[in-house]
Protein backbone atom coordinates (compact mmCIF):
# COMPACT_ATOMS: atom_id res chain seq x y z
CA UNK A 1 0.00 0.00 0.00
CA UNK A 2 1.40 3.41 -0.94
CA UNK A 3 3.05 6.04 1.19
CA UNK A 4 3.58 8.65 -1.50
CA UNK A 5 4.34 12.38 -1.52
CA UNK A 6 3.62 14.43 -4.65
CA UNK A 7 4.98 17.96 -4.97
CA UNK A 8 2.33 20.26 -6.48
CA UNK A 9 4.03 23.58 -5.79
CA UNK A 10 7.53 24.39 -4.53
CA UNK A 11 8.14 28.12 -4.98
CA UNK A 12 8.08 30.79 -2.29
CA UNK A 13 6.07 34.01 -2.44
CA UNK A 14 5.06 34.08 -6.11
CA UNK A 15 4.70 31.79 -9.14
CA UNK A 16 7.99 32.00 -11.04
CA UNK A 17 10.25 29.94 -13.30
CA UNK A 18 7.36 27.64 -14.17
CA UNK A 19 6.83 26.83 -10.51
CA UNK A 20 3.89 27.52 -8.21
CA UNK A 21 3.63 28.28 -4.46
CA UNK A 22 3.58 25.53 -1.87
CA UNK A 23 1.17 22.60 -2.05
CA UNK A 24 1.64 18.87 -1.59
CA UNK A 25 -0.42 15.69 -1.62
CA UNK A 26 0.48 12.87 0.77
CA UNK A 27 -1.14 9.51 0.13
CA UNK A 28 -1.09 7.07 3.03
CA UNK A 29 -2.64 3.81 1.89
CA UNK A 30 -6.12 4.85 0.67
CA UNK A 31 -6.17 8.29 2.30
CA UNK A 32 -5.20 11.56 0.59
CA UNK A 33 -4.06 14.58 2.60
CA UNK A 34 -3.50 18.07 1.17
CA UNK A 35 -0.68 20.04 2.78
CA UNK A 36 -0.85 23.80 2.16
CA UNK A 37 -2.80 25.17 -0.78
CA UNK A 38 -0.94 27.85 -2.68
CA UNK A 39 -2.12 29.52 -5.85
CA UNK A 40 -2.53 27.00 -8.70
CA UNK A 41 -3.07 23.93 -6.52
CA UNK A 42 -6.12 22.74 -8.47
CA UNK A 43 -4.32 23.08 -11.81
CA UNK A 44 -1.35 21.13 -10.52
CA UNK A 45 -3.62 18.36 -9.25
CA UNK A 46 -4.87 17.99 -12.83
CA UNK A 47 -1.39 18.33 -14.35
CA UNK A 48 -0.04 15.53 -12.16
CA UNK A 49 -3.08 13.22 -12.35
CA UNK A 50 -4.10 13.37 -8.70
CA UNK A 51 -7.11 11.09 -8.88
CA UNK A 52 -9.82 11.01 -6.26
CA UNK A 53 -9.20 14.53 -4.97
CA UNK A 54 -12.77 14.46 -3.65
CA UNK A 55 -11.47 11.87 -1.15
CA UNK A 56 -9.38 14.52 0.58
CA UNK A 57 -10.98 14.77 3.98
CA UNK A 58 -8.29 16.79 5.76
CA UNK A 59 -6.24 19.81 4.71
CA UNK A 60 -3.23 20.89 6.76
CA UNK A 61 -2.27 24.57 6.49
CA UNK A 62 1.08 25.65 7.91
CA UNK A 63 0.44 29.41 8.20
CA UNK A 64 -1.56 32.23 6.71
CA UNK A 65 0.91 33.81 4.31
CA UNK A 66 -0.77 34.01 0.92
CA UNK A 67 1.59 31.70 -0.92
CA UNK A 68 0.33 28.88 1.31
CA UNK A 69 -3.43 29.56 1.28
CA UNK A 70 -4.51 31.58 -1.78
CA UNK A 71 -5.51 28.42 -3.63
CA UNK A 72 -7.91 27.40 -0.89
CA UNK A 73 -11.01 29.52 -1.70
CA UNK A 74 -11.01 28.24 -5.26
CA UNK A 75 -10.63 24.63 -4.20
CA UNK A 76 -13.47 24.89 -1.68
CA UNK A 77 -15.87 26.43 -4.18
CA UNK A 78 -14.88 23.91 -6.87
CA UNK A 79 -15.77 21.10 -4.48
CA UNK A 80 -19.18 22.70 -4.05
CA UNK A 81 -19.69 23.11 -7.81
CA UNK A 82 -19.02 19.38 -8.08
CA UNK A 83 -21.70 18.71 -5.44
CA UNK A 84 -19.44 17.49 -2.68
CA UNK A 85 -21.37 16.30 0.37
CA UNK A 86 -18.61 14.84 2.58
CA UNK A 87 -17.38 17.02 5.45
CA UNK A 88 -13.94 18.61 5.14
CA UNK A 89 -11.63 19.41 8.05
CA UNK A 90 -9.00 22.13 7.77
CA UNK A 91 -6.22 22.41 10.36
CA UNK A 92 -4.41 25.74 10.63
CA UNK A 93 -3.11 28.44 12.94
CA UNK A 94 -5.70 31.05 14.01
CA UNK A 95 -7.45 33.31 11.49
CA UNK A 96 -8.13 31.07 8.52
CA UNK A 97 -11.84 30.53 9.19
CA UNK A 98 -12.50 34.25 9.28
CA UNK A 99 -10.64 34.78 6.02
CA UNK A 100 -12.43 31.98 4.17
CA UNK A 101 -15.83 33.07 5.46
CA UNK A 102 -15.17 36.63 4.29
CA UNK A 103 -14.22 35.44 0.79
CA UNK A 104 -17.29 33.21 0.55
CA UNK A 105 -19.58 35.99 1.72
CA UNK A 106 -18.11 38.59 -0.63
CA UNK A 107 -18.33 36.25 -3.61
CA UNK A 108 -21.82 35.01 -2.80
CA UNK A 109 -20.60 31.41 -2.61
CA UNK A 110 -22.50 28.74 -0.69
CA UNK A 111 -20.82 25.42 0.02
CA UNK A 112 -22.68 22.14 -0.41
CA UNK A 113 -20.80 20.50 2.46
CA UNK A 114 -19.63 21.31 5.98
CA UNK A 115 -16.15 22.69 6.62
CA UNK A 116 -14.73 22.13 10.10
CA UNK A 117 -11.90 24.51 11.02
CA UNK A 118 -9.51 23.26 13.69
CA UNK A 119 -7.13 25.83 15.18
CA UNK A 120 -3.74 24.36 16.09
CA UNK A 121 -1.32 25.52 18.77
CA UNK A 122 1.88 26.66 17.05
CA UNK A 123 3.86 26.88 20.30
CA UNK A 124 3.98 23.20 21.25
CA UNK A 125 3.97 19.81 19.57
CA UNK A 126 0.53 18.21 19.80
CA UNK A 127 -1.19 15.28 18.11
CA UNK A 128 -4.09 16.84 16.21
CA UNK A 129 -5.42 14.01 14.05
CA UNK A 130 -5.73 10.23 14.09
CA UNK A 131 -7.50 7.66 11.98
CA UNK A 132 -7.00 3.94 11.40
CA UNK A 133 -3.91 4.50 9.28
CA UNK A 134 -2.00 7.57 10.48
CA UNK A 135 -1.40 10.09 13.25
CA UNK A 136 -0.55 13.76 12.62
CA UNK A 137 1.43 15.84 15.10
CA UNK A 138 2.38 19.51 14.89
CA UNK A 139 5.99 20.71 14.69
CA UNK A 140 6.49 24.24 16.12
CA UNK A 141 8.46 26.39 13.67
CA UNK A 142 9.74 29.99 13.66
CA UNK A 143 8.66 32.55 11.09
CA UNK A 144 7.22 36.07 11.00
CA UNK A 145 3.80 34.82 12.08
CA UNK A 146 2.32 31.73 13.79
CA UNK A 147 3.46 28.69 11.80
CA UNK A 148 3.53 24.94 12.25
CA UNK A 149 4.94 21.96 10.48
CA UNK A 150 3.23 18.56 10.44
CA UNK A 151 4.54 15.09 11.21
CA UNK A 152 2.67 12.19 9.62
CA UNK A 153 3.31 8.75 11.09
CA UNK A 154 1.78 5.57 9.76
CA UNK A 155 0.33 3.37 12.46
CA UNK A 156 1.85 0.00 13.21
CA UNK A 157 -0.23 -2.71 11.58
CA UNK A 158 -0.90 -6.21 13.00
CA UNK A 159 1.51 -8.95 12.01
CA UNK A 160 0.66 -10.85 8.84
CA UNK A 161 -0.45 -14.44 9.12
CA UNK A 162 1.39 -16.87 6.86
CA UNK A 163 -1.13 -18.26 4.40
CA UNK A 164 0.37 -21.75 4.32
CA UNK A 165 0.00 -22.04 8.10
CA UNK A 166 -3.76 -21.58 7.89
CA UNK A 167 -4.09 -24.75 5.84
CA UNK A 168 -1.36 -26.62 7.73
CA UNK A 169 -3.06 -26.20 11.11
CA UNK A 170 -6.64 -25.90 9.88
CA UNK A 171 -7.03 -22.47 11.48
CA UNK A 172 -10.63 -21.18 11.48
CA UNK A 173 -11.18 -17.79 9.88
CA UNK A 174 -12.57 -16.44 13.17
CA UNK A 175 -9.21 -17.01 14.90
CA UNK A 176 -7.04 -15.14 12.41
CA UNK A 177 -7.58 -11.65 13.80
CA UNK A 178 -6.55 -12.72 17.31
CA UNK A 179 -3.47 -14.54 16.02
CA UNK A 180 -2.37 -11.48 14.04
CA UNK A 181 -2.79 -9.39 17.19
CA UNK A 182 -0.43 -11.67 19.17
CA UNK A 183 -2.29 -14.74 20.39
CA UNK A 184 -1.10 -18.34 19.98
CA UNK A 185 -3.31 -21.00 18.40
CA UNK A 186 -4.30 -24.34 19.98
CA UNK A 187 -5.06 -27.13 17.52
CA UNK A 188 -7.90 -29.64 17.87
CA UNK A 189 -5.30 -32.07 19.27
CA UNK A 190 -4.32 -29.58 21.98
CA UNK A 191 -0.99 -28.55 20.50
CA UNK A 192 -0.02 -24.90 20.95
CA UNK A 193 1.32 -23.17 17.85
CA UNK A 194 3.02 -19.90 18.72
CA UNK A 195 2.17 -16.55 17.23
CA UNK A 196 5.77 -16.25 16.02
CA UNK A 197 5.50 -19.44 13.97
CA UNK A 198 2.19 -18.45 12.42
CA UNK A 199 3.03 -14.88 11.44
CA UNK A 200 5.62 -12.61 9.94
CA UNK A 201 6.18 -9.06 11.17
CA UNK A 202 4.12 -6.31 9.58
CA UNK A 203 6.06 -3.70 7.62
CA UNK A 204 7.66 -0.94 9.65
CA UNK A 205 5.52 2.20 9.92
CA UNK A 206 6.54 4.98 7.53
CA UNK A 207 6.81 8.70 8.29
CA UNK A 208 6.96 12.15 6.73
CA UNK A 209 7.81 15.53 8.28
CA UNK A 210 6.72 18.76 6.59
CA UNK A 211 8.75 21.73 7.79
CA UNK A 212 7.76 24.76 5.80
CA UNK A 213 8.66 28.45 6.32
CA UNK A 214 11.04 28.62 9.25
CA UNK A 215 14.29 30.06 10.45
CA UNK A 216 16.98 27.58 11.36
CA UNK A 217 15.50 25.79 14.37
CA UNK A 218 17.57 22.83 15.56
CA UNK A 219 15.27 22.13 18.51
CA UNK A 220 12.87 20.38 16.09
CA UNK A 221 15.40 17.58 15.64
CA UNK A 222 14.05 15.31 18.43
CA UNK A 223 10.53 15.62 16.98
CA UNK A 224 11.56 14.43 13.51
CA UNK A 225 14.25 11.92 14.49
CA UNK A 226 14.61 9.06 11.99
CA UNK A 227 11.68 10.04 9.74
CA UNK A 228 11.76 8.49 6.28
CA UNK A 229 11.14 11.75 4.43
CA UNK A 230 11.83 15.30 5.57
CA UNK A 231 10.64 18.28 3.58
CA UNK A 232 12.45 21.35 4.86
CA UNK A 233 12.28 24.75 3.25
CA UNK A 234 15.46 25.89 1.47
CA UNK A 235 14.48 29.36 0.28
CA UNK A 236 18.10 30.45 -0.22
CA UNK A 237 21.66 29.20 -0.46
CA UNK A 238 24.22 30.30 2.12
CA UNK A 239 25.38 33.02 -0.28
CA UNK A 240 22.02 34.72 0.34
CA UNK A 241 21.94 33.83 4.02
CA UNK A 242 21.37 37.44 5.08
CA UNK A 243 17.97 37.29 3.38
CA UNK A 244 17.15 34.01 5.10
CA UNK A 245 17.84 35.55 8.48
CA UNK A 246 15.96 38.76 7.68
CA UNK A 247 12.79 37.09 6.42
CA UNK A 248 12.61 34.06 8.70
CA UNK A 249 13.76 31.39 6.26
CA UNK A 250 16.46 28.72 6.02
CA UNK A 251 19.35 28.05 3.69
CA UNK A 252 19.96 24.73 1.98
CA UNK A 253 22.92 24.14 4.30
CA UNK A 254 20.80 24.75 7.40
CA UNK A 255 18.11 22.34 6.19
CA UNK A 256 20.79 19.73 5.51
CA UNK A 257 22.21 20.20 9.02
CA UNK A 258 18.74 19.50 10.43
CA UNK A 259 18.40 16.40 8.24
CA UNK A 260 21.81 15.12 9.29
CA UNK A 261 21.22 15.70 13.01
CA UNK A 262 17.81 13.99 12.80
CA UNK A 263 19.18 11.01 10.84
CA UNK A 264 16.33 11.20 8.34
CA UNK A 265 16.07 8.93 5.34
CA UNK A 266 15.87 11.64 2.69
CA UNK A 267 15.81 15.45 2.61
CA UNK A 268 13.44 17.12 0.16
CA UNK A 269 14.28 20.76 -0.52
CA UNK A 270 11.68 23.33 -1.55
CA UNK A 271 10.12 26.79 -1.15
CA UNK A 272 12.62 28.41 -3.48
CA UNK A 273 13.16 32.11 -3.93
CA UNK A 274 12.22 33.32 -7.42
CA UNK A 275 15.88 34.22 -7.97
CA UNK A 276 16.67 30.52 -8.49
CA UNK A 277 15.67 29.50 -11.99
CA UNK A 278 18.27 26.75 -11.74
CA UNK A 279 17.89 24.63 -8.61
CA UNK A 280 21.30 22.94 -8.83
CA UNK A 281 23.04 25.37 -6.41
CA UNK A 282 20.47 24.54 -3.74
CA UNK A 283 20.80 20.80 -4.25
CA UNK A 284 24.61 20.98 -4.39
CA UNK A 285 24.78 22.89 -1.11
CA UNK A 286 22.41 20.49 0.65
CA UNK A 287 24.21 17.40 -0.66
CA UNK A 288 27.56 18.69 0.56
CA UNK A 289 26.25 18.18 4.10
CA UNK A 290 23.55 15.55 3.69
CA UNK A 291 24.16 13.46 0.53
CA UNK A 292 20.63 12.04 0.27
CA UNK A 293 19.10 15.43 -0.57
CA UNK A 294 16.92 16.36 -3.53
CA UNK A 295 15.88 19.79 -4.77
CA UNK A 296 12.29 18.86 -5.55
CA UNK A 297 10.51 20.15 -8.60
CA UNK A 298 6.79 20.14 -9.26
CA UNK A 299 5.47 16.74 -10.21
CA UNK A 300 8.21 14.91 -8.31
CA UNK A 301 6.95 11.88 -6.42
CA UNK A 302 8.67 10.46 -3.36
CA UNK A 303 7.61 6.98 -2.33
CA UNK A 304 8.54 5.14 0.85
CA UNK A 305 8.46 1.41 0.26
CA UNK A 306 7.43 -1.22 2.80
CA UNK A 307 10.29 -2.39 5.04
CA UNK A 308 10.00 -5.47 7.21
CA UNK A 309 11.78 -5.94 10.53
CA UNK A 310 14.69 -8.31 10.20
CA UNK A 311 14.25 -11.44 12.29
Amino acid sequence: MPFRLTILGCNSAVPANGRHPTAQILQVRKSLFLIDCGEGTQLRMSDFNIHGRERIGQIFISHLHGDHIFGLPGLLTSYSLNNRTNDLTIFSPPGLEEMINAVLKASGAHLSYAVNFVVVDTEKSTQIFEDKQVTVTTIPLKHGMPVTGYLFREKKQPDNIIAEKIAEYDIPFQKIKAIKAGENFVTAEGKTITHEELTEPAPEPRSYAFCTDTSYKPDIVPLIKNVDLLYHETTFTTEEGVHAEKYGHSTAAQAAEIAKAANVGKLICGHYSARYGDLSPIEKEAKSIFPNSKAADEGDVFEVEFRRTKC
